[in-house]
């Protein structure tokens, strides 16, 4: 990339830290900003979802330093993470730290930004294309659509201790919001999908799983709340993965773009798309 596109930006000083959001995978969805940062950094202390490609455009000689947590695997804990990246700092370092997605969507990237506050390390908060989004535009699936929503609900699958949390009204949720995008549900589907039955959602309401969003590993799998649990188990897919609830997903014959250019025809939407009246 030409250096002109980077000269009005900030620079990544020494013995500061950058956290930075990678976008959903595709590293044509990187901000300039954190392009950038990455062609600066000293060290580039990474999560298991961001691409090899992401990591490709740091400079030569950079450090990249693992720090992933996936669930249900050994991974460090997210105090050392943390401390890590002020360990770094303080040695002079110009440290970027390199999310998937976004840093304050379920990115961990709040939890980090206080530990440097509190040890008065300098940061910046670079934001990403969160994988609610960008992620199922690369599906095809629009997160709203003037005929169908005029709200949606981002929510995650699991807590800190690895289950479905307690503190979501899945009522209210069900009941309130037409199109629910779910991080980190995979694994608790059939709970999950039980819950929003339970709070009025019809089983037959269309659900969509994308794997490895925006990656040349995509894979959607198209089906229905009361099939979902069963659906996933007969696909063999695995997280990461994203999910949509909602009359969204319909959209996708008609919007399935990177399908198009592998060749696949897409369907003109028929009938008009109708407004999916949530449970009263």
């Amino acid at each position: 990339m030409n250096d002109s596109a980077f000269s009005n930006l900030p620079a990544l000083e020494p013995g500061s830290v950058w956290l930075v959001g990678a976008g959903p995978g595709d590293p044509g969805l990187l901000t300039l900003l954190a392009a950038k940062g990455l062609t600066e950094a000293d060290v580039v202390v990474h999560d298991a979802l961001v691409n090899d490609e992401c990591l490709k455009l740091a400079r030569h000689g950079a450090l990249l330093e693992y720090a992933g947590k996936r669930g249900g695997k050994p991974s460090a804990k997210q105090r050392d993470i943390s401390l890590r990246l002020v360990e770094l700092a303080r040695s002079g370092k110009r440290v970027l730290r390199l999310k998937g997605g976004d840093p304050f969507v379920f990115g961990r990237g709040g939890e980090e930004a206080l530990m440097l506050v509190e040890h008065n390390i300098p940061f910046r908060i670079v934001p990403g294309i969160t994988a609610g989004i960008g992620g199922l535009a690369y599906a095809g699936i629009p997160v709203t659509h003037r005929d169908i929503n005029h709200a949606v609900t981002f929510l995650t699958g699991h807590d800190s201790s690895g289950l479905v949390p307690d503190a979501i009204n899945w009522e209210a949720i069900g009941r309130g919001s037409p199109v629910i995008v779910m991080y980190m549900a995979m694994k608790h589907i059939a709970q999950i999908s039980a819950n929003l039955i339970a709070a009025g959602r019809s089983p037959g309401e269309p659900v969509a799983f994308v794997c490895n969003a925006a990656t040349p590993q995509q894979q959607v799998l198209e089906t229905t709340l009361g099939e979902a649990e069963a659906a996933v188990a007969a696909s063999g897919l695995e997280p990461p993965a994203i999910v949509v609830v909602g009359e969204v997903v319909r959209l996708r014959p008609s919007l399935d773009w990177l399908g198009a250019l592998s060749g696949r025809k897409l369907q003109p939407e028929t009938p008009p798309t109708a407004v999916r009246k949530v449970p009263a």
